[in-house]
């Protein structure tokens, strides 16, 4: 931590601690060290995050640290089994040992990126004469219904029973493209409101940061953007998702000799014939439904690739591959997805999963479970028309082995007029995601203009 060099501008970055959280912090953090050679980074996360970093990052660059705080919060391990419960030890215990931290550093930082939900940094930085940019790691859809929540309340819509009247059209938030009750964040009802009154209190602090950072592309959520530059009048940058683009060399995209077992049995798979199936790294769904995916897919007879995250033990009837496909406990996801095998995406609707299946022109089936994906699904669903929903956030209703492999079929038919056209829409938003990001694109573009001002007096 004691990096001397001699750079004029000091970055600290601190992402919340999850994994959906940290990849893109971390990206953005190497894709600015690539433009810019006068910035020293501290990327600061608790200790057991620094442990997991460490062996996948052994060898940072000169003007890259590491920084950690102590273990005060729950572990990253099982921290689904009290959501709430985490998020306020992240937000009422970190604080203090940041500030002790921020004392430590030299030289003195000059900027501090935060995740939007960390949003105690705000007060941190205005009190120390530091620059703070928020990293908003949602869509920009998300984003907009968070901070026009009065809207919902004027409307009727808050709080409202989704079983009931989950049908009902919300029509009114800047921006959007009209929405029922149902694709609202989950925070909006049930347990999740629990966590409601966070999300407000971080919306309400990006209005003293100096900077956003939007992580969509711009020609995405054109109209829901505008807007919210409308509401934040401060200094709004679309920069893309944060995923690893800037390695995405055609080398990468197109190289399959990787001797990663599961890349050699993507090799041996026809073009278009393997469904991904991935339910992210936090919640997932129940073992009841678990149990009804494992059978409709093996009743399907679809070649699929499924990330387990290592736990086997809720596929009870044991191997389910009978060679249709394979389990993995983890993956390079974002190569598989552009694997040229794979013919679709069974997604939880992550942002970052979202943006990686956009990315790499892939048709999606959706089945969101918490915070922000059932509006991630909505978007994939409705607006960009990119996928099929294969399960809602019904709660209580289980999709049956029948209708998951029925779809399935149906889904990863070559010559299904439907799929055929989901895949035409799906080329042409990889074709505009992959041109916003390169040299004078959009998001390249804002992105530049971001580090050309971040932490200069």
């Amino acid at each position: 931590m004691n990096n001397t060099a001699n750079k004029n501008r000091h970055m600290v970055a601190i992402p919340y601690p999850g994994r959906g959280h940290v990849n893109p912090m971390f990206n953005l953090c190497k894709l600015i060290l690539t433009k810019s050679n006068d910035i020293l980074v501290t990327f600061v996360v608790t200790e057991e995050w620094l442990g997991f970093l460490s062996s996948e990052f052994p060898h940072p660059p000169a003007n890259f640290q590491f920084a950690s705080l102590p273990q005060v919060i729950p572990s990253e391990i099982g921290r689904s089994a009290d959501f709430p419960g985490f998020i306020e030890a992240v937000l009422t215990k970190l604080q203090d040992p940041f500030e002790r931290l921020l004392d430590r550093l030299e030289p003195s930082p000059t900027a501090i990126v935060y995740d939007m939900m960390l949003y105690w940094i705000v007060g941190v930085g205005n009190r120390r004469n530091i620059q703070v940019a928020t990293l908003v790691t949602f869509s920009a859809s998300f984003l907009s219904v968070v901070s026009h929540f009065d809207l919902l309340i004027q409307h009727g819509h808050f709080p409202a029973d989704v079983s009931e009247r989950g049908d009902e059209i919300v029509d009114y938030i800047p921006g959007l493209p009209s929405i029922t009750i149902a694709d609202l964040p989950t925070f909006y009802h049930g347990d999740g409101r629990k966590t409601l009154h966070r999300v407000r209190e971080a919306v309400s602090a990006m209005g003293n940061a100096q900077y956003i950072l939007s992580t969509s592309i711009y020609e995405f959520e054109e109209q829901v953007i505008d807007c919210l530059k409308s509401k934040f009048p401060i200094r709004n940058y679309n920069i893309g998702p944060m995923i690893p683009y800037f390695n995405l060399t055609s080398e990468l995209v197109g190289d399959s000799n990787n001797e990663e077992y599961y890349f050699k049995w993507l090799d041996s798979q026809p073009r278009g014939s393997v469904l991904y199936i991935s339910q992210g790294s936090f919640l997932s769904a129940s073992n009841d439904q678990i149990q009804e995916i494992v059978a409709g897919i093996k009743e399907s007879c679809v070649k699929f690739m499924w990330v387990t995250r290592g736990d086997n033990s809720r596929f009870k009837d044991g191997d389910i591959s009978d060679q249709l496909g394979i389990l993995v406990p983890w993956c390079d996801q974002l190569r598989v997805l552009c694997h040229p095998s794979i013919g679709g995406f069974w997604t939880h609707c992550g942002w970052n999963s979202t943006s990686e299946g956009i990315y790499a022109g892939v048709p999606m089936l959706t089945c969101p479970i918490f915070w922000d994906q059932t509006l991630n699904s909505k978007f994939i669903v409705n607006d960009l028309k990119i996928g099929w929903r294969m399960i809602n956030n019904d709660a209580g209703k289980l999709v049956s082995r029948q209708e998951i492999a029925q779809l399935v079929k149906k889904f990863i038919d070559l010559e299904n007029g439907d799929r055929k056209e989901m895949v035409r829409r799906a080329t042409e938003l990889r074709d505009t995601f992959r041109k916003a990001i390169v040299d004078g694109g959009s998001a390249a573009s804002d992105l530049g203009a971001f580090i050309n001002r971040i932490g200069n007096a």
